[in-house]
């Protein structure tokens, strides 16, 4: 079966979408939940794994902890990327304070941290509160790269 594989942040399950339809608002099979959606989507660990080692497109998340100033600072600018590149790539985001093993596993120093992943690995991070307009530059670096 051909086609770009996208776990559903919604129900885990793996779908595929023809790249030409990833901005057309593609809904996963199961479960109905946007695939490609203009917000940033809240994750678990074990979604956060699966989506990392099997998403095609650029998934972006932002490691960040409910305590945390610039974390708090960070949320809205990650929104507004989140709009932004609807259609090109996915933003997550996965609470350390709820989620410690996601810091340990991804070896995060400090929060915020964004990392982007890509056809299953790391491929950047950011380290710090971002406006969006890095975070965009950073995914769409990405999504040019092919």
């Amino acid at each position: 079966m051909t086609g770009t594989r996208l776990v559903c942040l919604g129900c885990a399950q793996t779908n595929r979408i023809p790249p030409e339809r990833l901005d057309a608002g593609p809904k996963c099979g199961v479960c109905g939940a946007a695939l490609m959606p203009d917000r940033p989507v809240d994750v678990d660990m074990a979604m956060l794994e699966k989506a990392a080692r099997v998403d095609q497109v650029p998934l972006l998340v932002d490691f960040w902890a409910p305590w945390c100033g610039p974390c708090r600072t960070m949320a809205p600018e990650f929104a507004r990327a989140a709009s932004q590149l609807a259609g090109q790539a996915r933003l997550a985001k996965i609470d350390t304070q709820r989620h410690p093993q996601a810091a340990t596993r991804w070896n995060i120093r400090g929060i915020p941290a964004v990392l982007l992943f890509r056809n299953g690995r790391e491929v950047a991070r950011l380290a710090g509160a971002r406006p969006a307009a890095d975070l965009v530059t950073l995914a769409q670096s990405v999504t040019a790269a092919g």
